[in-house]
């Protein structure tokens, strides 16, 4: 009776042990307030539809946004490490001017990710310690802790899914994305 009881009490232990989601992990202890954008369309004298002056600003904000974060780096990490690299350190720092000028007006949301090696759980926290790293870099040249906010995708948003060392090392990284 006992070796049934032990016996159904491990199989329970692994088959709740197994089960893991990839929510990503999100710190949102510093996250600015996110306005609303609002567009309106008019019409010409002719009748047909033209954007107003607000929608046409509003596009060219969305293009300059996407330029700026186009213009950002991504920071690389070696394996297991959340330390900062010195070859991506001057990386770093142009990616700090940036946000100081030209990406000013946006809040900036750090994206911490790992290569496929060790468990979700570490993934996720290992993630998050490299975009704690890039914030504390970004915050050490100027940048408003307020307009940064983190998040850890693990190992769940790779970028290459190849089996090789080149391809974990591009996955072990921090992207930048803006929000306006």
């Amino acid at each position: 009776m006992k070796n049934i009881i032990l016996s159904s009490a491990a199989v329970a232990v692994l088959l709740l042990s197994g089960c893991s989601s990839n929510k990503p992990t999100v710190d949102e202890t510093n996250k600015a307030p996110v306005e609303e954008v609002s567009t309106v369309q008019t019409e010409s004298v002719a009748g047909e539809g033209m954007a107003s002056d607000e929608t046409m600003k509003a596009d060219s904000n969305e293009m300059t946004m996407a330029n700026i974060e186009n213009s950002m780096s991504s920071v690389y990490f070696d394996f297991d490490k959340f330390v900062i690299r010195d070859d991506m350190k001057d990386s770093v720092a142009k990616d700090a001017a940036i946000a100081k000028a030209a990406a000013n007006a946006y809040s900036i949301k750090l994206e911490g990710n790992c290569d496929e090696w060790g468990s979700d759980e570490y993934n996720f926290a290992l993630g998050l310690k490299r975009a704690q790293t890039v914030k504390t870099e970004l915050v050490n040249e100027g940048v408003d802790a307020k307009r940064i906010s983190m998040v850890s995708y693990g190992k769940s948003a790779p970028v290459c899914n190849e089996k090789t060392k080149d391809c974990w090392q591009k996955n072990r990284r921090v992207d930048f994305k803006l929000l306006p």
